[in-house]
């Protein structure tokens, strides 16, 4: 699930998550206990079926769940985190830079100020919304040829039940439920994937304005730390911000 040279790299973001998350609000102080089998292991299971080198974007990163433990175990992808809380995002910078993770991006802002503007391989996030919102925050940041990769609860065969609406309106393919972890976790855990049904036919509001930022990430190589700020936000939302942002170095 690791490999043992960036093992050290794993076991020094759980520590920062146990102590500094804490004090700064990011995590429950309860949550101290299990932070490795709950948080940090389960985010890690994510890692074994993503592809090799393909770009993530993990939306509503939190303070690095999944997609910091998954840039972590897997130096070959390419993440983007974004969140759009100061706090969580200043977190992020700063684990980035003490770890030395080059192929890690911060973002301050909501996953649609990047709509029209990024795509990716691997669109990525963790208990940030019931599926059908996620969809719609998501999708128009999933490349052709990409998918939706979002780690779920056991309620997410009626989640899918409810979003067959919304999939319906981003004609998106069936979604399918992974068993993640069996014999490797206590407590195995479920993602689902969602990729386009006909990637050459993608809705239109989609491929309005993407031009020649279509898939910008994958010109790029691996990146240092940024950020990206907007207007207020409310707590743990993912959704729709400020288009007014900045990038800071």
């Amino acid at each position: 699930m690791c490999p043992s040279e960036r093992l050290p790299l794993l076991e020094e973001y759980a520590q920062r998550l146990a102590t500094d998350g804490v004090v700064r609000g990011l995590i429950g102080p309860r949550e101290v206990p299990r932070i490795w089998d709950r948080h940090v292991a389960n985010s890690a299971i994510l890692a074994t079926v993503i592809p090799d080198g393909v770009t993530v974007c993990d939306i509503g990163s939190g303070a690095g769940l999944p997609g910091l433990v998954v840039a972590i175990v897997r130096p070959d992808l390419r993440v983007t985190l974004v969140e759009p809380l100061l706090r969580r995002t200043t977190f992020l910078d700063e684990v980035v830079e003490a770890l030395g993770l080059e192929n890690v991006e911060v973002i301050r802002g909501r996953a649609d100020a990047l709509h029209g503007e990024r795509t990716f391989d691997l669109v990525t996030s963790r208990a940030v919304a019931p599926l059908d919102r996620l969809l719609e925050w998501s999708m128009p940041l999933v490349a052709p040829e990409g998918e939706l990769l979002a780690l779920k609860g056991s309620s997410i065969v009626e989640e899918i039940e409810s979003a067959r609406s919304v999939l319906k309106k981003y004609r998106c393919d069936e979604p399918t439920v992974i068993e993640l972890g069996g014999g490797v976790l206590e407590s195995p855990t479920h993602a689902v994937r969602v990729s386009w049904a006909d990637p050459s036919a993608l809705p239109l509001h989609l491929i309005r304005g993407r031009g020649a930022k279509d898939a910008g990430s994958k010109a790029a190589g691996p990146k240092s730390s940024s950020s990206k700020s907007a207007g207020p936000k409310s707590e743990g939302s993912a959704g729709a911000g400020s288009k007014k942002a900045r990038r800071r170095r």
